[in-house]
């Protein structure tokens, strides 16, 4: 008996063996198959055993391949023999460039827990096999071309966790099923053609979190399930035909951080239960029919970041309690019934940067106070009915880009101490008021203003020749208004039509048809009697506002140094006292993972001392990781605090980025989330920046002038941007601050992430920022506010000039505003010969290198056309150079 225990025993385990290999033999018969077909990069390479191969892990006795990691390979080809890998739990082909149909022999995958399928070129309907998947719990099948409807086989998969299906071309409605998934914590099918109802039982059996269902053609009214479980996080219902009320259980989702349900149908009130939402940053509800008061427990939600009831039916006042929201960063309420005075408890908001109350009934005044809050970028109170005068305080709003009060009832005359605000440059409109008096010639002084309306008041006396100083200005208007004497000789003047000068019975001079030619001798006398006398009047006066616009220039800097010496002490403080919960990271380099320590790299950006470079969009750190590595971070400045909700968006095109693959691009190598902070990593590169080599490094005793290095970093840039631009990525930032150099000075292209995650045209978030570094924009962005491969090729241009002339794009010594381009194209009219304008330590070296450098220099004059249609494609500014190179 004991013999023939024994003997079972040894069969059992011979059996079992016999299957381990056989297992054995089938997994790698599989993944040689796969590799014939994908060619995947690292397989079989001086190593026999595929466990080790790149994204194979098999299980703890070697025997079987459990997961299955091929994304962003760059991979195309029959995916159907994975099939064969019967043990996988988890598969991830994502960023690829799979095509054709899913193969339906993925659902016999039955261990599967995980497939991920998501940003290829899959078509054709959603294979109904999945459904045999019982073990899923993550499905992802976005960013593909599938079509057809949700197979209602997919309701057999009741683990499920996480379901995305966003961004292909699905149609007909949500599967009621889907409220029965009682798992279900992640449900995005965004960007579809999905319409019907959203079933009235989603997230009443289960626990959701994030429900993203923007842009498709969804109706109904929004089911007061989804807040059922008081789980959710973000709501995401935007551009959709949704009717009916926001319901009152919104209240009950205390960690609800984003709503947006924007461009809808929607009516009735919102609920006083959103003062119960204590995490809401992002609330976002125009263009709907909502009405009632706009609620004051918005108060409640210290965290608000953005509020936009834009374009509904909302009726009395601002709220005064709006004042405790000290995060806020934008209050958008255009097109409403709004009334009564602009509260003063508002300007107690210090975040605040853009504040739109136009299009409403606002009857008080503008308060004197208005530049308490310091941040504020746009401030747009027009077609209201305001009345007063406009504040001369207005003055020291230094970083407004943007002023709209016309079309309301303002009196007074317009403030010379809006010339201060040397930033303002999208427009300035104070037209359809009652204003009288004569324009102040301080407003020549807005060198980067491109529009200026100032008419349909009662402005009197001469346009002023100061205005020759908005070196900017593309649209002007001063009609009806009783100006008188001629329009002074400026191009912005005489390129703008007839009617911008209309409806003054005294102007005269081009544009208008009419010339204001005087024969009388006695007249002409007298003027030259009385000219010294107003030259030195204007002198005088000119003198005395250059002092004292100097004088507060620098107790402006002095408080700014002050004020961020003692922000940066209360960083390096807090990071000391409390250790930021990192909310998402990941490392998509498979080699660095190990290397990489991410709480390292949240501590290496809480150091002032670290820094490196600080630009419009982020500030760049150097840091050293426990295993040596050393990085740069970019931490996004936090424009819009909201970009940490759009989690998924942002890692998904960040995991796109890190697959471009050209010489010239800094790709990131991984991110890291904590609180409201994006961190993006990239390998550190020892030779800093471009903007550094030519304004530091040519400094120092021991540099020697190398053109042959400088025409090589131009060239390298453009071919990154001519890359960028084949695949359709514009640059929003492109200075030679974001041109990174390696160890043998080959230019990389930096912040082409920013592109992606902040660019306003695409709709991800509400970003109020100008798009580049002031010196690099081109004349048309503060018009049109787009961001164009055409501007690109402008800020390309003055990076070629800073090449050639070693000379920043900004600087004092060109004049009041002249930057690099002006003073480059105004070379011939100061009588200076195209020598006199390049790097004499350059160009002085060989008359070769001096001929290479004039041909570039008319690269850069082309690039920096003040008109867009004139530039060249950077392909051919490549072509170009190469040519300069090659002859």
């Amino acid at each position: 008996m004991a013999f023939l225990c024994l003997l079972s025993v040894l069969l059992v385990g011979v059996l079992s063996k016999s299957q381990l290999v056989e297992a054995q033999l089938n997994d790698e018969a599989a993944l040689l198959a796969i590799n014939r077909e994908l060619s995947v990069p690292g397989w079989g390479v001086n190593n026999t055993n595929y466990c080790n191969w790149t994204g194979i892990h098999c299980s703890a006795n070697q025997s079987f391949v459990v997961k299955l990691d091929l994304t962003r390979l760059q991979l195309r080809g029959n995916v159907t023999i994975i099939s064969e890998l019967k043990a996988l739990k988890r598969l991830d082909l994502s960023g690829n460039s799979f095509y054709g149909t899913i193969p339906s022999a993925f659902g016999n995958l039955s261990e599967l827990e995980f497939l991920d399928l998501s940003l290829n070129k899959f078509g054709g309907l959603i294979p109904r096999e999945l459904g045999g998947l019982t073990n899923l719990r993550s499905l992802n099948l976005s960013n593909n071309m599938l079509v057809g409807e949700i197979p209602n086989e997919l309701k057999s998969l009741e683990r499920l966790e996480d379901f995305q299906l966003s961004s292909n071309i699905l149609n007909g409605s949500i599967p009621y099923w889907v409220g029965n998934l009682t798992n279900l914590r992640v449900f995005t099918a965004y960007e579809n053609q999905l319409g019907g109802e959203i079933p009235d039982n989603l997230g009443s059996a289960s626990q959701l979190k994030l429900l993203n269902l923007h842009s498709n053609q969804l109706e109904g009214s929004i089911p007061k399930s989804i807040f059922a479980s008081g789980r959710l996080e973000v709501l995401i219902l935007t551009l959709n035909r949704f009717t009916g009320e926001i319901p009152e259980l919104v209240g009950n989702c205390k960690g609800l951080s984003s709503i947006r349900v924007g461009n809808n149908d929607l009516v009735g009130v919102i609920p006083k239960s959103i003062g119960n939402v204590s995490s809401l940053t992002y609330f976002e509800a125009d263009n709907n029919n909502l009405s009632g008061e706009v609620v004051s427990e918005f108060s409640q939600c210290s965290n608000l970041t953005l509020l936009n009831l834009a374009s509904n039916g909302f009726t009395g006042t601002l709220p005064p309690e709006f004042g405790q929201l000290m995060s806020l960063q934008e209050l958008i309420l255009s097109g409403n019934n709004l009334f009564g005075e602009i509260p003063k408890s508002i300007l107690a908001c210090k975040n605040l940067n853009k504040l739109d109350l136009s299009n409403n009934r606002f009857n008080g005044t503008v308060p004197n106070e208005i530049c308490n809050m310091s941040r504020l970028q746009y401030l747009l109170l027009g077609q209201n009915s305001i009345k007063g005068e406009i504040p001369h305080e207005i003055g020291s709003c230094i970083k407004l880009l943007e002023l709209q009060m016309g079309s309301n009832y303002l009196t007074g005359s317009i403030p010379p101490e809006i010339g201060r605000i040397r930033n303002l440059q999208i427009s300035l409109n104070v037209s359809f008021n009652h204003l009288h008096g004569p324009l102040p010639p301080e407003l020549g002084r807005l060198d980067k203003l491109v529009s200026l309306d100032v008419s349909n008041n009662q402005l009197s006396g001469t346009i002023p020749p100061a205005l020759k100083g908005m070196l900017s200005l593309i649209e002007v208007n001063f009609s009806n208004n009783l100006l008188s004497g001629p329009i002074p000789a400026f191009v912005p003047f005489q390129k703008s039509p007839n009617s911008s000068f209309f409806g003054n019975k005294g102007v005269c001079g081009e544009p208008l048809s009419f010339s204001c030619g005087n024969n009388d001798p006695g007249s002409r006398n007298y003027h030259h009697r009385v000219s010294y006398r107003i030259i030195l009047a204007v002198i005088g006066s000119g003198l005395a506002v250059f002092i004292s616009v100097t004088v507060v220039v620098l107790l402006f800097m002095m408080r700014e140094r002050q004020e961020k010496a003692s922000k940066s002490d209360e960083i390096v403080d807090d990071s000391v006292n409390s250790k930021p919960t990192i909310v998402a990271g990941n490392v998509f380099v498979e080699n660095l993972r190990q290397a990489i320590d991410l709480d390292a790299v949240v501590k290496a950006t809480l150091k002032d001392s670290n820094k490196i470079y600080c630009g419009t969009f982020s500030a760049v750190y150097k840091a050293i990781m426990p295993s040596g590595l050393i990085l740069s971070v970019r931490r996004l400045k936090s424009m819009d605090r909201t970009i940490i909700h759009h989690q998924s968006k942002m890692i998904r095109e960040l995991e796109r980025l890190s697959k471009l693959c050209h010489d010239n691009l800094v790709r990131p190598i991984g991110f890291v989330i904590y609180e409201d902070v994006a961190l993006l990593l990239h390998h550190h590169l020892t030779n800093g920046t471009l903007g550094q080599l030519l304004h530091e490094s040519t400094k120092q005793p021991e540099y020697r002038p190398d053109w042959p290095t400088r025409l090589s970093i131009a060239i390298g840039v453009a071919e990154g941007l001519t890359f960028l631009h084949h695949v359709a990525i514009i640059h929003l930032d492109i200075s030679s601050g974001n041109v990174l150099l390696d160890a043998d000075y080959k230019p990389l292209v930096g912040e082409i992430e920013i592109s992606k995650l902040l660019d306003p045209s695409r709709g991800t978030a509400s970003i109020s920022a100008v798009a580049g570094s002031f010196g690099y924009i081109p004349p048309e962005y503060a018009y049109t506010m787009q961001v164009t491969a055409p501007g690109n090729v402008y800020s390309y241009g003055v990076v070629l000039l800073e090449i050639l002339t070693t000379r920043v794009p900004v600087d004092e010594e060109f004049g009041e505003g002249v930057d690099l381009v002006k003073w480059v194209h105004g070379a011939p009219a100061r009588g200076e010969t195209p020598e006199q304008i390049l790097d004499a330590k350059l160009s002085t070296v060989s008359f070769g290198w001096r001929k290479e450098m004039l041909a570039a220099l008319k690269v850069a004059l082309l690039c920096t056309d003040s008109t867009p249609a004139k530039r060249p494609k950077m392909k051919k500014v490549v072509e170009m150079l190469q040519e300069i190179r090659q002859n």
